[in-house]
């Protein structure tokens, strides 16, 4: 087999290097977190309001991203192009409002904390934490665009779409990243 040609729907093995390095990332950050959380005990926080609610809803909107990616790439293996330019087009614009409430919700924040939202350890570490996956997102709008032109040019098919389900991949990646970055923030505060 060639290996510069992958089997139709194979994702590379370059990507499963790549996410299994940005796992560690996200990891390394966690456990960061974790070392300023802990010794800090019941003053974490304190005086600070609770996460933004909204955060909640932009949770929503990136899990309905997935599923809209998920659609996509269905949609190639079934060849309904229409379904894959329409999954791609949704999950795009999930993606794009998934970053409008984060920097809402971080606006929020400070507006309601003020200074110490930023300068306290609790506020740097959730800026820090969001921050982070939210640049992987608009990294992740780069290729999903990229892959949406070309499907819009009939670009992919049902023997050749790797760049739709390496897409998918790394969405579906970005979105378990969030639900525990998001779940560590609210549980563990």
């Amino acid at each position: 087999m060639d290996k510069s040609n992958p089997a139709p729907g194979a994702a590379p093995f370059g990507l499963a290097l790549f996410l299994a390095s940005l796992g560690v990332l996200f990891a390394a950050s966690i456990v960061a977190y974790y070392a300023v959380r802990v010794p800090a005990g019941e003053a974490w926080g304190l005086g600070l309001p609770p996460l933004p609610v909204l955060l909640w809803a932009s949770t929503a909107v990136l899990l309905l991203s997935s599923v809209t990616m998920h659609g996509a790439l269905r949609g190639v293996r079934l060849g309904l192009d229409s379904h894959l330019r329409g999954g791609l087009y949704l999950t795009a614009a999930l993606g794009t409002l998934f970053l409008i409430l984060q920097v809402v919700a971080w606006q929020l924040l400070y507006e309601r904390a003020g200074a110490p939202a930023v300068k306290t350890l609790y506020g740097m570490t959730f800026y820090f934490l969001t921050g982070i996956h939210g640049l992987h997102v608009v990294g992740g709008l780069v290729p999903l665009a990229i892959t949406t032109y070309k499907a819009r040019v009939g670009a992919y098919s049902l023997g050749e779409h790797t760049g739709v389900l390496m897409c998918s991949m790394y969405w579906h990646f970005l979105d378990v990243i969030w639900l525990i970055l998001f779940s560590v923030l609210v549980l563990v505060g």
